[in-house]
């Protein structure tokens, strides 16, 4: 009888140490890998600038993506203010620039708004600072304005990043990076052939009113984007996402600040 209780205590004591051991070299393995972790993410994110820029090519390093994307300068936008968060007011708020996650921080009360009633993205809520990324000239003017934006898709939520020219009101870029599309039909936001239909696209009517659109179907006008074909739930979802982002409840505000030169 004892003997059984002894092995019951040695098995049971073998697995308790097993647990431990693998628990220590997880950690160990995970904070290890932290760093790889970052930069990998780091990379990924100015891959997907850049290319939404049309700036990346295929081949390019490690360094010479590094060096593109540290053209661009991240600042933080006030986005029901719509103009660059003040030193201060980011310090109120307890947010550090360079650690900022835009994600993160829609699902925090005090650093977000719900859209209860207005949200045709279908974010439901929406961080009060948004990250951005410029490029600017030799003379300091904005030279490329870099948007990231997101909203709902068929399956779930689509980021992507927008892309004006210096004008402010030509679009140079979109690309997807992140949903949960359906392959060969919502999942063509990331075909080539369509992502084509975007540099030129004229964003902004002479009134400030948003002027591009994806439209079901074939293009048949300016501004109009052709829908993905077999894909309408996308089609809609994309066209409400960015036509959002660069209105009054997005981008639009911060846009027109900059274009009065009040940036």
């Amino acid at each position: 009888m004892s003997s059984k209780h002894d092995s019951v205590k040695k098995t049971l004591t073998v697995a308790l140490v097993l647990c431990l051991v693998c628990s220590v070299l997880v950690s160990v393995a995970a904070v290890g890998l932290k760093p790889m972790q970052d930069a990998n993410k780091a990379l990924d994110r100015n891959k997907n600038v850049l290319a939404a820029a049309g700036l990346l090519k295929p081949g390019q390093s490690r360094d010479e993506i590094q060096r593109l994307f540290d053209q661009f300068e991240l600042r933080l936008v006030n986005v029901p203010e719509g103009r660059f968060a003040t030193d201060e007011e980011l310090q109120q708020a307890g947010i550090d620039p360079r650690n900022y996650n835009d994600r993160a921080a829609s699902r925090v009360p005090a650093l977000s708004r719900s859209l209860r009633g207005n949200d045709p993205a279908g974010i439901q809520r929406q961080a009060n600072f948004a990250t951005v990324y410029l490029r600017r000239d030799d003379s300091g003017k904005t030279d490329l304005l870099v948007l990231p934006i997101h909203g709902a898709g068929l399956w779930g939520a689509m980021y992507g990043i927008l892309v004006l020219e210096g004008d402010l009101r030509t679009v140079r870029g979109l690309s997807y990076y992140e949903h949960k599309e359906t392959p060969g039909l919502g999942a063509k936001v990331e075909n080539d052939d369509w992502r084509a239909q975007w540099p030129g696209q004229v964003a902004f009517n002479d009134d400030g009113s948003v002027a591009v659109s994806v439209v079901k179907g074939k293009a048949g006008g300016p501004g109009e984007i052709d829908g993905l074909s077999g894909a309408t739930l996308t089609t809609k979802g994309v066209n409400n996402m960015v036509r959002f982002w660069l209105g009054q409840g997005g981008y639009g505000p911060f846009i027109a600040h900059l274009q009065a030169g009040k940036g």
